[in-house]
């Protein structure tokens, strides 16, 4: 049973980036948050020492042989607690002693257990992004017939969503979500075929996942955020723009028929949206420091350069096609950048694989997660062919070395790739 006053609070993705923030804020505030359940991937030491400072009741870990190991470090009274593999995390979103989910682990694997957690009634605090652009439309129905709510983590949709409680949903014009823009908008695109993995990590403004700063400096989180937020704030497509904003500042807009505009501002600092997620409708102090408007007087902002990152094209024209578009437009991404990470494509490469798996593959209606779940594996395995290609072409052209001199990468980025 819930004690009165306390949340309880099951953390998928316990060891990433949202995850430990999130536990910051239940650690600030032990009277108000408790965790109950937790999950990982693979990081099993800083998941020990999250197990020994919160005491979850059930622990799941996506890697078997992981889980084993975690259990053996444990006292033994321990061993019945810990659960393993994507059925394991099931049931730790399930857990009936939850009363919200922290859906935060990365990528596609997140929507499984979101949709377990919604099936059994649990409030949601969205991180995952990928589980509304995979399955938006089964997601919202499902969400809607177990009268579960749906809080958003991303900075983004959380400006959004604080920005429209100012307004009517009727008397909406537009959705702006604002991007950094990455490391590398203000480059020529001449020198993004010589882009190394350690420079895309390097994020000016945020510190997050390896996965998801990639998609910054592509632009595609920010395609991936167009779909999300389609299907959290139902709007068309039409309806949503985004602006290029380095400062990181204004976190997202709307505008209202009547011209006014309403912004969501703040340091870039994730504890402010997942306090927000968490405290509905109350506000609840995050421990950020308060944003300095006086140091903060150059707020620029510019459409993005389609042309140049190509990656936020492509999702607009997948959340247009709707369908299980989305869905390989995601799995194709997910491939693409574990590529590059990698050091098999090229940073210019990530796109043009999307692209391609977008353009051989067809789209067809989402009638159940089955259907999602096949075009996610279909785009996945084309893919990871079209990878095997790059790849093969990049080491030829660079006598072995994937990232080889500089003057092949151009010449490989500017040729036809497939």
């Amino acid at each position: 049973m819930q004690e009165l006053g306390i949340k309880n609070i099951v953390l998928l993705g316990c060891t990433g980036s949202i995850g430990r923030n999130t536990l910051e804020v239940v650690r600030q505030y032990p009277g108000r948050f408790r965790v109950v359940g937790m999950t990982a991937g693979s990081n099993i030491a800083l998941l020990r020492d999250q197990i020994e400072a919160f005491n979850p009741m059930l622990v799941a870990v996506a890697d078997e042989q992981k889980a084993g190991e975690l259990a053996q470090s444990l006292p033994s009274h321990w061993s019945a607690r810990i659960l393993a593999g994507p059925t394991g995390i099931e049931r730790v979103a399930a857990m009936a002693e939850a009363d919200t989910v922290v859906s935060a682990i990365v990528g596609a694997a997140g929507l499984l257990p979101t949709m377990a957690a919604i099936d059994h009634g649990k409030h949601i605090a969205l991180a995952n992004k990928e589980t509304l652009v995979m399955a938006g439309e089964l997601v919202m129905a499902r969400a809607r017939a177990n009268k579960v709510r749906l809080f958003p983590v991303d900075s983004e949709h959380s400006a959004i969503f604080q920005a429209m409680e100012a307004g009517r949903r009727q008397d909406l014009h537009k959705i702006i979500l604002t991007a950094s823009g990455g490391p590398f908008y203000d480059w020529e695109a001449s020198r993004l075929a010589d882009v190394t993995p350690a420079q895309a990590l390097n994020h000016p403004n945020w510190n997050m996942g390896a996965k998801i700063t990639i998609d910054s400096a592509t632009l595609m989180n920010k395609g991936l955020e167009v779909i999300e937020a389609k299907w959290l704030f139902d709007v068309k497509v039409e309806e949503i723009e985004v602006l290029i904003h380095p400062q990181s500042i204004v976190h997202s807009m709307v505008e209202f028929i009547d011209g006014s505009m309403v912004a969501q501002m703040g340091v870039p600092d994730m504890r402010i949206p997942i306090v927000y997620a968490l405290s509905y409708p109350e506000r609840l102090r995050s421990g950020v420091r308060s944003l300095d408007l006086a140091q903060s007087r150059d707020l620029h902002f510019e459409a993005p350069q389609l042309d140049k990152f190509p990656a936020l094209r492509l999702a607009f024209q997948a959340c247009g096609r709707g369908g299980t578009c989305p869905a390989i437009l995601n799995a194709a991404n997910e491939v693409a950048v574990a590529a590059f990470l990698g050091e098999k494509i090229r940073f210019p490469e990530i796109a043009r694989v999307v692209e391609e798996t977008m353009n051989r593959l067809p789209t067809g209606a989402i009638k159940d997660l089955n259907s999602v779940l096949d075009a996610d594996l279909s785009a996945r395995m084309l893919a990871e062919s079209l990878v095997e290609t790059l790849a093969l072409r990049n080491e030829k052209s660079s006598g072995n070395n994937p990232l080889g001199p500089s003057t092949n990468r151009a010449a490989a980025a500017s040729r036809p790739t497939f």
